[in-house]
């Protein structure tokens, strides 16, 4: 194996995933995940709270970047009580996780990725061929060719060659030649003595064969001024980098992975049909813990998202947020409280030839099978409540509330007061909290259980400088 590491960035400390929070009429809400490019990096651990996007790195660095691949079988937790069996690819000799490591490059590396495929013919008991396939990337080759469509006998059986069960590999090679976001799914897979029921790439990427590909620019300007980053060779596309979000959304149908589970014959995907949906592999409520949770081993991503009011002064720069998506149908995701400037999709900035601005305001991100999205966006405090300049409204009795354990006493953001007897909180400073979810209400569930699937939060704390956590 190669040395390759994942490299986590560390924001400030987050609250712990909980239950929703219902304030009155006032919901707070968010968007998700969280890294910073050309910032200091430490090695995560439960302990350091971590949020945000987590860049698996080549430790080596360079422009040469390796990274390995190896496909695993094991089990994420669901918001009903329940798990699901899966496949992913996991870091090199790592465990099993769900989704695939987030792989971070530059614009102009060569990039490498060994696939290993540790499938055994009793484990899954049906062990596919695998692939992988890299949309968005010119002239991948795979073991030193180029990397195409594989036939037998006149019909195709993967997308791109693929490694044999038992320990078989491929070396895929690509240039990262444009900055974005994108995705790495399987290609698929045939054993090469014969039929798999599960070797299509659309099984293998229900199952969990798929990962985010993050390439980042290195024009002059980007990631080479304090405290700033960029999405595209633009400057316009510059953001903060210690709130740079992932929202990875996928599906499951659990009567496929149940028939994978049991190896007992061929899965028809015309009966397939999402039972559960997820963000960053998890559901809510789970899906705003920490990331690297210790009660999620398999499931490393969190989606909350900690961000301050937009300030000129101190905080000028907008949020980012990447979103992807493996699922079979549009996913309409809605940020509460904000609309989002699209500045790109699938990996090209949303600008002419020449230069033009082509960007436009969404207030749901409307992604679909296989697209990535990148979104800017602030939240601006415009009214500047406070005790001093109070909302000009009555508000309701206790009795007609219902307090979340996110609610700090107060709706004026920095300001926490006396709760009810026998109310406990999570609030930590006042901070808001605004809800993100897929606006698809059928997906906010677990085979009927509601207010689950992908949901998360955006933390708004306190304008800078404060003493939050």
């Amino acid at each position: 194996m190669s040395g390759v590491t994942t490299m986590r960035l560390v924001t400030s400390s987050r609250a712990r995933a909980g239950l929703a929070l219902w304030v009155s009429s006032a919901l707070a809400a968010g968007v998700l995940l969280s890294a910073a490019a050309a910032r200091p990096i430490h090695a995560a651990t439960e302990a350091t709270n971590p949020a945000g996007l987590a860049c698996t790195s080549d430790a080596a660095g360079g422009t040469n970047p390796t990274f390995n691949l190896t496909t695993r079988a094991g089990y994420i937790n669901l918001a009903d009580g329940t798990t699901a069996y899966m496949w992913g690819y996991s870091e090199g000799v790592g465990p099993f996780q769900h989704p695939g490591p987030v792989l971070c490059v530059n614009e102009g590396d060569t990039v490498t990725v060994i696939l290993h495929n540790a499938f055994t013919p009793t484990s899954p008991k049906s062990a596919p061929a695998v692939s992988i396939v890299f949309p968005g990337q010119e002239d991948v080759t795979a073991d030193g060719v180029p990397s195409q469509p594989q036939f037998t006998g006149g019909a195709m059986t993967s997308l791109a060659q693929a490694a044999q069960p038992s320990g078989g590999t491929v070396t895929y090679r690509f240039k990262a030649a444009n900055p974005g976001t994108f995705l790495y799914e399987s290609g698929g897979g045939q054993l090469a003595s014969g039929s798999s029921y599960y070797s299509s790439p659309q099984v293998q990427v229900r199952m969990g064969l798929f990962g985010a590909l993050i390439v980042r620019p290195t024009q002059a300007f980007a990631g080479r001024v304090s405290g700033a980053s960029y999405v595209y060779d633009r400057a316009d596309s510059q953001f903060n980098p210690d709130t740079e979000f992932l929202v990875l959304l996928s599906e499951i149908d659990p009567y496929l992975n149940a028939k994978v589970l049991k190896g007992t014959g061929a899965f028809n995907m015309n009966t397939y049909h999402p039972r559960y949906w997820l963000i960053n592999g998890r559901q809510f409520p789970d899906s705003i813990a920490d990331n690297f949770a210790t009660w999620l081993p398999s499931q490393p991503y969190g989606s909350l998202a900690t961000i301050h009011p937009y300030d000129a002064t101190n905080n000028p720069l907008p949020a980012a947020d990447r979103y992807l998506s493996v699922g079979t149908v549009d996913y309409p995701f809605h940020p509460h409280g904000n609309n989002g400037k699209v500045i790109g999709r699938d990996g090209s900035p949303l600008a002419t030839a020449t230069g033009e601005d082509l960007s436009f305001d969404k207030f749901a991100v409307n992604i679909g099978p296989g697209q990535t999205w990148d979104v800017l966006f602030n939240w601006k405090d415009n009214e500047d409540y406070s005790p001093s300049n109070p909302v000009q409204v009555t508000e309701p009795d206790l009795q007609n509330l219902t307090v979340g354990m996110f609610y700090g006493g107060s709706p004026y953001l920095g300001t926490q007061e006396a709760l009810p007897p026998g109310v406990q909180t999570l609030n930590e400073c006042g901070e808001f909290y605004i809800i993100a979810h897929n606006h698809a209400l059928y997906q906010m569930t677990s085979w009927g259980v509601t207010m689950t699937g992908p949901i998360t939060y955006t933390r708004v704390d306190p304008p800078l400088p404060n003493s939050c956590p």
